[in-house]
């Protein structure tokens, strides 16, 4: 069982999904982590080097590696993964895609002193955020198999929503996600 978490930068996907691995025991890789692995250097560095088209071809070929690869997981995207369509392609048929939703609003408060995502070092940062939100947010439904929403409830409100969603599902055992769901993160 592949799990992937889609959604807006700072939304969430790389904390929510350390803890819902680490909850149903499996791997978590985070999709911009292997990416630096690959370029010997950070995501930043790389799209400032070489800019948005050649990172996202990095990124498609990263996701379906990923997902190609045997075994389970939880798999955290960068937040423009599903601006192409062959990644929520990949995404959508290879995993289960849940999309951590915020509101720009909530991302802003989160991001305002990150210098580290490329695409918010710009003169206003919630206006892009405005604006990357109506732009993905079609693109985020359209790949996700679950909307969650992440604005106000806690990183262990959301690994819980996101495994009663999963067992719901019928993709986990029910006794699994009772045992885990009542406990106080490690």
């Amino acid at each position: 069982m592949k799990i992937a978490l889609v959604g807006m930068p700072g939304g969430g996907k790389s904390t929510v999904g350390k803890q819902l691995a680490r909850q149903i025991g499996v791997p978590f890789v985070d999709s911009d982590q292997e990416i630096e692995l690959r370029v010997g250097g950070s995501v930043k560095q790389f799209f400032e080097q070489h800019g948005e088209d050649a990172f996202r071809d990095l990124e498609t070929e990263t996701i379906a590696d990923l997902i190609a690869r045997p075994g389970d997981c939880v798999l955290a995207t960068g937040g423009g993964a599903v601006l192409r369509d062959r990644n929520r392609g990949l995404l959508h048929d290879g995993a289960t895609v849940l999309y951590l939703r915020s509101t720009p609003e909530d991302l802003y408060r989160r991001l305002r002193h990150d210098t580290t995502r490329p695409l918010l070092q710009v003169k206003d940062p919630l206006a892009k955020l405005r604006e990357l939100h109506h732009l993905r947010d079609p693109l985020y439904r359209r790949c996700a198999h679950f909307v969650l929403e992440s604005a106000r409830p806690s990183v262990h409100a959301l690994v819980n929503m996101a495994l009663m969603q999963l067992e719901l599902a019928g993709l986990l055992d029910p006794a699994r996600v009772a045992a885990t769901v009542g406990a106080e993160p490690q």
